[in-house]
């Protein structure tokens, strides 16, 4: 998954950089300032079998692609975290770039707590994984729990922790 964010000139972020770092209050009340504040924000999702098929990190220059293509508005330039995109707007790729740029970190933002929200509603699908947990990361009761009921659609069974335990 990934967000892509054109943020008003005016619009400043206080704080955020890397979202991951952040605990999940201060994620969500950025995710509603960023919300709020955008010009547009676009979300590009690939599911685990493309991953599976085409390794993640093409899968994720794909949902950047997508993402792009789901703003309403055609951005002037891209700011991209650490690689560049198959599209003709002009880019720049940014090292670490969640801690450089305010509308990169916006984007990691906004991918991030859409992307624990669609773990929640897979916990309610699938409630002996428990998803709403762990969020799909690769902790001793996931894997415990595609041990014991095997894997559902969205693991990607390329994972080297799921592929171990489903072997």
């Amino acid at each position: 998954m990934a967000a892509a964010v054109i943020l008003k000139e005016e619009t400043v972020l206080l704080g955020l950089n890397d979202s991951k770092q952040l605990s999940e209050k201060k994620r969500l009340a950025y995710y509603d300032l960023i919300q709020k504040e955008a010009l547009d924000i676009g979300i590009g999702i690939v599911d685990a079998a493309t991953i599976d098929e085409i390794n993640i990190y093409e899968a994720s220059r794909l949902a950047m692609v997508r993402a792009v293509e789901q703003l309403t508005h055609t951005p002037d330039y891209l700011l991209i975290d650490a690689m560049t995109l198959p599209l003709s707007t002009h880019q720049e790729n940014i090292i670490k770039g969640d801690a450089k740029s305010a509308s990169i970190a916006a984007g990691a933002c906004i991918a991030k707590v859409t992307r624990d929200q669609m773990m929640e509603e897979y916990g309610r699908k699938y409630p002996e994984y428990q998803f709403e947990k762990h969020k799909g990361y690769g902790t001793k009761e996931h894997l415990a729990a595609i041990q014991t009921h095997g894997a559902t659609p969205i693991h990607r069974l390329s994972f080297a922790p799921v592929k171990s335990v489903i072997s």
